[in-house]
């Protein structure tokens, strides 16, 4: 699992990557609390929420990010590329 702050994603909360395809959201914005998370799962056409709770707009906007990172995402989830190089083709939005 990775977590990235604000600073590196432009999302307005933190954001962990865990295996298996799913991205962990904080749920409380510029909070970086486990525990308060909401889980989407990066598939195509769109991302989907299948845990907890976001507001539509913060949903979009982690869709987004998600969408814009979608390879780096892949690459990391099947262990092709490392979290050294996962960050450095990180797409801040």
């Amino acid at each position: 699992m990775a977590n990235f702050h604000p600073a590196t994603t432009g999302l307005p909360m933190t954001v962990w990557v865990l295996p298996g395809g799913r991205v962990k959201v904080n749920a409380t914005r510029g909070q970086r609390d486990l525990g308060n998370a909401a889980v989407m799962v990066a598939t195509r056409p769109t991302p989907m929420l299948i845990e907890g709770a976001l507001s539509p707009a913060d949903q979009a906007i982690v869709a987004k990010w998600i969408a814009a990172n979608t390879d780096a995402l892949k690459g990391y989830w099947r262990g092709e590329i490392d979290t050294a190089e996962f960050v450095t083709r990180l797409v801040k939005i």
